[in-house]
């Protein structure tokens, strides 16, 4: 027998009737999304966040249309930065429409609206960001101000179970040792949690860091940029190492990289 999914909702929240309206306004044009931010960790951890604003994830190839539906309703709308994120406003309540990350390497594709799970949230039947993608784009956030790794720990601790821990592999990528980072550093937070994470994984990837052992990279390249787009800058401006973020290697293009990096003053 079906279950009926969580309840997530504002209350009186004033920008509730914003949000209802931006997402109807979405769905009556055939634009999917996933709701992330605070409703989907809460779902995930139990843990609960005050929160400014409303983040929902949406396809790169479904922004520009998104937007020019959301003017059509009279909101005020911008692609903030054109490599990762989007805003609509009314009044003094925004939303967030992501659709990559800060640092160009966890695009949305179709596997975010393929494995979210339903909730309800401001009233609605929605679907919430992936717990793997979760960990995938928190697992990045390593900045001087601001570190996601215990969200991280604690979405292992509660998901484990459910986790996919191929897919989630799979999410990093090449870069595994972030992931393989985050879980040696889970098994020290929990030591009495530590069977929560899979032997053969840890074992699989570090088997991966045994065989890289005793050898350079082949580039003079820093991943720092990955994790912080301010506290590796010393590195790319000044000690001559490449931006891993930068095409060919990473998504991002230079002027993508100088908008991310000027708006750190403004700290947006």
């Amino acid at each position: 027998m079906a279950t009926e999914p969580p309840v997530y909702d504002l209350h009186d929240h004033p920008g509730l009737k914003f949000y209802r309206s931006a997402l109807n306004a979405l769905e009556e044009v055939g634009i999917p999304y996933v709701v992330g931010g605070a409703y989907a960790y809460s779902h995930y951890t139990s843990i609960a966040r005050e929160t400014k604003d409303f983040d929902i994830f949406i396809h790169p190839r479904d922004v520009e249309r998104g937007l020019a539906e959301l003017r059509r309703r009279c909101y005020r709308t911008e692609l903030a930065y054109p490599h990762w994120l989007a805003k609509a406003w009314s009044g003094d309540a925004f939303m967030d429409l992501i659709f990559n990350s800060g640092n160009g390497v966890v695009a949305v594709d179709d596997a975010w609206f393929t494995h979210a799970p339903e909730a309800i949230v401001l009233g609605m039947r929605v679907k919430l960001q992936p717990v793997e993608e979760m960990i995938w784009s928190k697992a990045f956030v390593m900045e001087r101000e601001r570190s996601d790794a215990a969200d991280v720990a604690h979405l292992i601790l509660k998901c484990s179970g459910s986790i996919d821990w191929n897919r989630l592999v799979e999410r990093f990528g090449a870069n595994w040792r972030v992931l393989f980072a985050h879980l040696v550093l889970f098994g020290f937070v929990y030591p009495s949690e530590r069977t929560r994470v899979p032997a053969r994984l840890l074992r699989d990837l570090s088997e991966r860091l045994q065989q890289e052992l005793g050898d350079d990279g082949p580039e003079r390249v820093c991943h720092g940029t990955i994790l912080s787009r301010e506290q590796y800058l010393t590195d790319v401006e000044q000690w001559q190492y490449e931006d891993a973020r930068v095409a060919p290697r990473g998504s991002m293009s230079p002027a993508d990289v100088a908008h991310w990096t000027a708006a750190i003053d403004r700290g947006h």
